[in-house]
């Protein structure tokens, strides 16, 4: 197996598993992360997945090259596609997915990142899509999800220049959300973080992930609509009334997915 699982509580962690490839994306890798995220989607009890690298050098390098080399237009054409049908479930799953880079992340690594919702670099961490150096494009999503998180004239500075960033500036320009503190696993720190939405009320984080896309999707119209559908999924669930059950006696509320 290239990728390997390990659970934390209600969190997943999703590891490449290849770190004498740098993590690179080989057909069998796209494959069984399309495997394990078909089978988390549907695992009721998984509130958080953290996908991160084997190692501390690379998050992901990218295509396996030297796979590559070997391939003809229709391969590639084909693996093009393996991206899109297999790594999908990273931003459309029922729960939140984050990529915690644990070192590089380039090329297709940084696209694979992209395609999550939230982002954790270490400290360490070098960001960069250097395609056109090579005599293509980021083209498992990158020219269409970087402008929309860092503005098209960064975007365009990015990808022409192939440029290369560290953790710091990313998170400057919003292509992270957090830098791990030095000497920190990212993957501690980002579950450390992100411990709201695990220890949260599932169903009105669901509901609120789905309200969320809607906004990048949606006319402002449809979209309240559509908020407001998900806010009747919270209203009548038990979690809300525990929720003012517990303010009302001054402790912690205790969610059930309910």
């Amino acid at each position: 197996m290239s990728v390997r699982l390990e659970r934390r509580a209600s969190a997943a962690v999703v590891t490449i598993d290849r770190p004498d490839q740098r993590n690179a994306l080989s057909r069998q890798t796209v494959l069984d992360l399309g495997r394990l995220g078909r089978e988390l989607a549907g695992d009721d009890g998984v509130r958080l997945v953290v996908l991160t690298g084997a190692g501390d050098k690379a998050f992901c390098a990218g295509a396996d090259l030297k796979e590559r080399a070997t391939m003809d237009d229709d391969g590639v054409r084909e693996m093009l596609a393996l991206y899109e049908s297999e790594l999908a479930w990273l931003e459309q799953s029922p729960f939140p997915v984050v990529a915690a880079l644990n070192g590089a992340a380039l090329g297709g690594g940084l696209e694979l990142a992209l395609t999550c919702e939230l982002c954790v670099a270490a400290a360490h961490a070098v960001l960069g899509l250097p395609e056109t150096s090579l005599g293509i494009i980021p083209a498992a999503g990158g020219t269409q999800r970087l402008p929309r998180l860092v503005g098209h004239s960064k975007a365009l500075e990015l990808v022409l220049l192939g440029t290369r960033i560290d953790a710091a500036e990313a998170l400057t320009i919003g292509l992270v959300n957090r830098v791990a503190p030095a000497g920190t696993p990212v993957v501690d720190d980002a579950l450390a973080w992100l411990s709201p939405i695990i220890e949260g009320a599932p169903i009105a984080q669901r509901a609120a992930l789905v309200a969320l896309r809607t906004a990048r999707e949606k006319p402002l119209r449809e979209g309240l609509e559509l908020e407001r559908q998900a806010y009747e999924r919270c209203l009548a669930s038990e979690d809300r009334r525990e929720a003012l059950r517990a303010f009302a006696e001054k402790r912690k509320p205790v969610f059930r997915g309910r």
